[in-house]
């Protein structure tokens, strides 16, 4: 990872702070100390100029970093694999096998190696991983994240449930999961050694694949160890259905009760709670990891973000790589708008036959704010927007290759929201140029941040 230095970046900026708060600064001044954080951020013809500046070429624009909710690390080999099979046939088919072949940990690493810079190049700075049940496993991922320099929550995967885990992909018993579950809260911490970029999360993977002994215990493990915790939340029809048929109740009431619901939980996908559910997640604190691409494969259905939003419930959005079959964000964000009008409008066609949910449209603001604040509030990290104090996650995008005229005008006459949407539903990785985490370039694709900065 490079090391720190004190940067000063001159760019047309756009961020936004609040869910319906756009902000656009056509020539912005951004001074970050060499702690990483950003000291002031000023109109450039106001600004004292006097420190060494990086001045980004034209046509490009400064983002704050984007934040995944819901990666699962083990899965990037089998991306846009088999999602044409209902979830619990691909986790047996195709999932478990290939995440169980991470006990050779030369070949996690090798794919962690492949995995954290191939997300930096989509301007991933922060990610929260699911790795597997192999400890030496989740510690290297946590190396390779401080290695490449991304902020990252990582979690070893807890499930022992001998009816749907396989007998060589699980824990011994839930005694074991426990143990070494919290072997791998201070395994990651000391791998961070203090640097504030890599925690370690608590990972039940779901219901169906963890007892209730197992589910106890992390939970309390989560009261002793304030680790953040996450797991997947009434995901799909039979998710749903499973957590009534086992315990009598909805899923996520179930996962309450075990104690696993606390501030900043990340409950993936959620698409079957109800707004009593809705109104409990918000009143925990803790947030859903909205993975519309992903949803459109297992989820049957639509999150109702929007609804979810107006109760007050923390949202971000996941990639859900690899039940999602795109790494980006940004994908994901373009597609919680267009799902989001799905849900608005109904799918039935016919006249009288409308079916929407009126009400539920997101706009392109909060696609935007979903992406980057909206996603660090979620899981408690003051990154995502450019103000003074925070860390300085950021992505300078090269909008000269933008299939639109966007570029050819001047940056000061753009609509902010219309350059918003642009970017959500346009840019992608080969618009990445520069990014930086915590004030470090971890990634410089051109010319505009001298290499090692």
């Amino acid at each position: 990872m490079a090391s720190s230095a004190a940067v000063t970046v001159r760019a047309p900026v756009l961020h936004a702070p609040a869910q319906d708060h756009l902000q656009f600064l056509p020539d912005a001044l951004i001074e970050v100390g060499a702690d990483g954080r950003i000291e002031r951020v000023a109109a450039a013809e106001t600004a004292d100029l006097t420190r060494p500046t990086t001045v980004l070429p034209r046509g490009r624009v400064l983002v704050p970093g984007f934040v995944d909710l819901h990666v699962h690390a083990p899965q990037w080999p089998q991306l846009g694999t088999a999602l044409d099979v209902p979830l619990e046939r691909w986790l047996q088919e195709y999932t478990f096998p290939l995440e169980a072949s991470y006990r050779d940990e030369a070949f996690a690493a090798r794919v962690w190696d492949e995995l954290v810079p191939g997300l930096l190049a989509e301007g991933t700075t922060t990610a929260v991983y699911y790795a597997t049940v192999h400890r030496a496993a989740t510690r290297s991922l946590a190396e390779a994240c401080v290695r490449h320099g991304q902020r990252a929550f990582v979690g070893r995967v807890a499930m022992d449930h001998p009816d749907a885990t396989p007998p060589d992909y699980r824990d011994a018993s839930a005694a074991a999961g426990i143990e070494a579950s919290a072997a791998s809260i201070e395994d990651v911490r000391t791998v961070d050694a203090g640097r504030g970029l890599v925690r370690p999360v608590i990972t039940p993977r779901f219901a169906p694949a963890c007892t209730d002994a197992l589910l106890s215990g992390l939970g309390d493990l989560a009261a002793a160890t304030g680790a953040l915790v996450q797991t997947h939340c009434s995901e799909s029809d039979w998710h749903h259905g499973y957590a009534i048929e086992r315990f009598g109740r909805r899923d996520l009431e179930a996962l309450a009760e075990f104690g696993l619901v606390r501030p900043h939980t990340v409950l993936a996908h959620a698409t079957k709670l109800p707004d009593e559910d809705l109104d409990a997640v918000a009143r925990s604190g803790a947030c859903i990891a909205h993975c519309p691409l992903s949803n459109v494969s297992f989820g049957n259905g639509v999150f109702p973000a929007r609804r979810a939003l107006a109760r007050g419930v923390r949202v971000g959005l996941g990639t859900d790589i690899a039940g999602g079959a795109h790494s980006s964000v940004l994908r994901n964000a373009a597609m919680a708008l267009d799902v989001s009008r799905l849900l608005d409008d109904g799918v039935h066609g016919a006249p009288g036959e409308r079916g929407g949910v009126a009400g539920s449209r997101l706009d392109a603001t909060t696609a935007f704010w979903l992406a980057t604040r909206g996603g660090a509030e979620a899981v408690g990290l003051d990154v995502g927007c450019f103000e003074p104090g925070r860390p300085f996650d950021a992505v300078a995008l090269d909008l000269t290759s933008l299939p639109t005229p966007t570029v050819d005008r001047d940056h000061a006459d753009l609509d902010a929201e219309l350059l918003a949407e642009r970017i959500v539903r346009l840019a992608g990785a080969r618009n990445v140029e520069t990014v930086w985490v915590a004030g470090r370039c971890v990634r410089s694709a051109g010319s505009s941040v001298p290499s090692g900065r």
